[in-house]
């Protein structure tokens, strides 16, 4: 009887104990996230803590620095994409004597525009200019693909920290974030949506 009545109280703690404990994680599942206005929240690291008004300052205005920097690296990137393109699609070919076979193909590409040019002898030639649009990617080169994926590298990480700022819920280094996003795209969104629409 004594034994019934342990094991009976045994498991009405343990259930009550196991109830508050799925109550307390279920509380803590449900808190929501919400933004704070407190100016001593850390900014990357534990050592980046702003210590005064001034400092927190500071912090908003590397913020809105970094978000600047950010699209101007993506502008910078659609520039490249274009010049890269440009170079690739646009071939300039000089008609010489005992080229014929060059020259001969040419005469036949109704894309080839015709011009003149003079030579450093101060000889004029013939020459055609043609241009190829094409939609396939262009081939691997290494010195077009190792600058594009370390453009490519610099965008991912000025990106990846822009976003740890904001997910510290912190409104100044949102606003900040907002800001410099903004500004840059005032000062050189132009490049990247030209870049875009000219494909």
């Amino acid at each position: 009887m004594d034994m019934s009545n342990m094991d009976h109280s045994s498991h009405s703690s343990s259930s009550s104990s196991s109830s508050s404990s799925s109550s307390s994680s279920s509380s803590s599942m449900s808190m929501t996230m919400v933004f704070l206005n407190a100016h001593n929240t850390p900014l990357f690291s534990t050592q980046w803590t702003p210590s005064s008004n001034g400092a927190y300052a500071g912090t908003c205005i590397f913020l809105i620095i970094l978000s600047i920097i950010g699209r101007l690296l993506v502008a910078f990137k659609a520039v490249m994409e274009q010049h890269w393109l440009s170079a690739h699609l646009n071939r300039r070919y000089v008609a010489v004597a005992g080229k014929s076979t060059e020259a001969g193909r040419i005469d036949t590409d109704p894309d080839a525009k015709v011009a003149s040019l003079v030579s450093a002898q101060g000889v004029e030639e013939s020459v055609k200019v043609v241009h190829r649009a094409t939609h396939e990617p262009l081939p691997w080169r290494f010195s077009v693909d190792l600058p594009r994926a370390f453009l490519f590298l610099l965008i991912t990480g000025v990106s990846y920290l822009l976003m740890l700022a904001v997910m510290t819920m912190n409104v100044g280094y949102f606003c900040s974030v907002l800001a410099g996003a903004f500004l840059g795209e005032l000062g050189v969104g132009r490049y990247i949506q030209w870049n875009e629409h000219g494909h």
